[in-house]
């Protein structure tokens, strides 16, 4: 009996045990579950178990307690502390599931429910106990729950209760819980508060750390898409649509964000949910539900509101926004590409988000290959593709109840017209190539300007001098004039030379290839909609394109350095400066207007000056 679970029943379990795994499916235990399981029912130590999201750690604890619980005796014997709700809910599941016929009670407790429920529970008796840390300070405050005979204290997923700060309230609930219980922690990482904690309240204790597996990072293809901020919609939408089967995590900076990109998703078609800290619990289980159901696809969501959730066979993880830092990025992409099944991540990179992507690939250590779009016509391919896989596959159903409507149809039309129509009918717009918009590309200066040099054979040296209708007075500066340019045209500061900022205008020049560029850049973005650059006039003593010297002092004096990219945060809907139309110029200042004498001014086409 149970021959094919012999790898399980040699690590100490029951029969009783190996059913239940039988019927659930499982053949094979995992690295954590094959080191933690002998350890926890042979030895009285304490186990700290490092091993990331997805290896299996909930069986390597709850195997074990389920061994060792006393049935008859029905009060708490085994709590586990987990940060958020869903994964609560998730833990409590899993373990009843692993519990087979015995006769254990199991269940979560957390914040955002109902106390009357949870005190009916608590008081029939709970046997384990499944909470969040604030709930279950909560109830033993309140002496609805007594911990006092518990054999077992678990703190699973301890690192992120350690940032959601956690920690004061679990070190008082362990302070109140027997000295000779057995203590369990499990955790991705290894902070120092962490090891603080297991020294202060665990005895006796073996480390258990899972390193990766030389093929694990083979599962989750990574890539990496360089894009505008205005063309990530665009962008997400043709990766949904040109993968087979999508079923992912967009992860998003900020509540608002998430809900804008969920709507707008919703808006052309998708079956997309928000996920966020703004929903009542009730919302939250719901949509949670629905993805689990597979009723919807695309879950949009924050890290905070990500938190806990583990849902299986994630074919994609999307970072709409860059990950805060690298431990935070190998957390997202850790939710696909598990349990052997291959996966996908990927972010998108703006501009300005560069230098900090280049950091998480350094730390990460993980190779993020740059990826191409699908082209709009490579999409409508896929899709003619899987139309007409899904026809053929619909033969195999005779569909007698349709054979009438079949041949009234075929005898007014042929059927070349008929399976047109009924094409139409079924897939309305899907193959509408209007549908998907123009992307802008992103080509890196060099590439600009060896195109421009082979086409119009235009001297790299050349320079256009140009007027900006911005000064001293708008709060205008030679770094903000010139990050304004290398932010917005992709410019190098080598590019950018002889920056003068007057009081009410600029002048700067640029290579002569880029002139067009930046003057459409910024043509509608001075006052009124008028443009904000043009090209300036030539003095009478030079008219001539101006050369650039090697190094000008005006250069020079741009060196200097660059804000960080924290600055380039937003707290609204897009989290990068590009395409904003105020963000890269200075504010206006409050005082009243100044006529300008015989100065540029672009309301005036008189103006003597430009």
């Amino acid at each position: 009996m149970f021959d094919e679970l012999e790898s399980f029943k040699v690590l100490g379990l029951s029969d009783t045990t190996l059913e239940a795994l039988s019927l659930k499916g499982f053949s094979e235990p995992t690295d954590i579950q094959r080191e933690c399981i002998p350890l926890l029912l042979e030895n009285k130590l304490d186990v700290i178990g490092q091993a990331r999201t997805g290896t299996g750690k909930t069986a390597a604890f709850a195997l074990p307690i389920l061994e060792t619980i006393n049935e008859k005796d029905k009060s708490t014997q085994a709590l586990i502390l987990a940060p958020t709700r869903e994964l609560a809910m998730q833990v409590a599941a899993e373990i009843d599931s692993l519990k087979g016929n015995r006769d254990i009670t199991v269940d979560a407790i957390y914040g955002g429910a109902s106390y009357e429920n949870q005190f009916k529970k608590l008081k029939k008796g709970l046997q384990i106990v499944v909470g969040t840390p604030g709930r279950i300070q909560d109830h033993l405050d309140r002496g609805t729950l007594n911990i006092s005979k518990i054999s077992f204290a678990v703190l699973d997923e301890a690192d992120e209760m350690l940032d959601m700060g956690f920690i004061e309230d679990i070190e008082k609930i362990l302070a109140t819980s027997p000295k000779d219980k057995r203590m369990l922690l499990f955790s991705a990482t290894m902070p120092d508060p962490i090891l603080r904690l297991a020294e202060n309240f665990m005895r006796d204790y073996k480390v258990v750390r899972i390193k990766k597996q030389d093929n694990e990072e083979v599962l989750t293809e990574q890539y990496y898409f360089d894009l505008r901020e205005s063309d990530k919609i665009e962008a997400l939408c043709r990766l949904i649509d040109f993968a087979d089967d999508f079923y992912g995590i967009v992860f998003c900076r900020t509540k608002v964000q998430c809900e804008e990109i969920g709507r707008k998703l919703s808006e052309r078609g998708y079956n997309a949910e928000a996920l966020h800290g703004d929903l009542s619990q009730k919302q939250r289980e719901i949509i949670l539900q629905k993805l689990r159901d597979h009723k919807i696809s695309i879950l949009v969501a924050t890290d905070v509101a990500a938190r806990g959730i583990d849902v299986q066979e994630l074919t994609h993880v999307i970072n709409f926004t860059i990950p805060q830092d690298p431990e935070v990025y190998i957390h997202r992409i850790g939710r696909t590409g598990r349990a052997g099944k291959k996966g996908t991540a990927i972010t998108f990179v703006t501009p300005s988000e560069a230098r900090k992507f280049g950091f998480i690939k350094r730390i990460s250590k993980m190779k993020i290959e740059k990826g191409t779009l699908p082209s709009s016509n490579d999409i409508l391919q896929k899709k003619k593709e899987r139309i007409l896989s899904k026809v053929e596959e619909s033969f195999k159903d005779n569909a007698i109840e349709y054979e009438g409507i079949a041949a009234k149809l075929l005898e007014e039309e042929d059927s070349f017209t008929v399976v047109k129509a009924l094409l139409k009918l079924l897939y309305k717009n899907e193959l509408d190539k209007s549908q998907y918009h123009t992307i802008k590309s992103l080509e890196k200066p060099q590439d600009q300007k060896k195109k421009a040099k082979d086409s119009k054979n235009i001297a790299v040296d050349e320079t256009t001098r140009l007027f900006i209708a911005l000064g001293r007075k708008d709060g205008l500066t030679k770094r903000l004039l010139a990050n304004m340019l290398i932010e917005r045209c992709r410019l190098n500061d080598d590019d950018i030379q002889g920056i003068e900022v007057m009081e009410e205008f600029s002048f700067i020049n640029v290579p002569s290839m880029y002139a067009e560029l930046i003057i459409n850049a910024f043509k509608t973005r001075g006052e009124k909609g008028k443009p904000l650059i043009v090209r300036a006039k030539a003095e009478k003593d030079s008219r001539k394109p101006i050369k650039a010297t090697k190094k000008s002092n005006a250069q020079t004096s741009v060196r200097r350095t660059r804000r960080k990219w924290e600055d380039d945060i937003q707290p609204y809907g897009r989290d990068t400066r590009d395409d904003d139309e105020d963000d890269f110029l200075p504010r206006k200042q409050s005082s009243p207007k100044k006529k300008p004498h015989g100065k540029y001014n672009i309301n005036n086409k008189k103006s003597k000056r430009h």
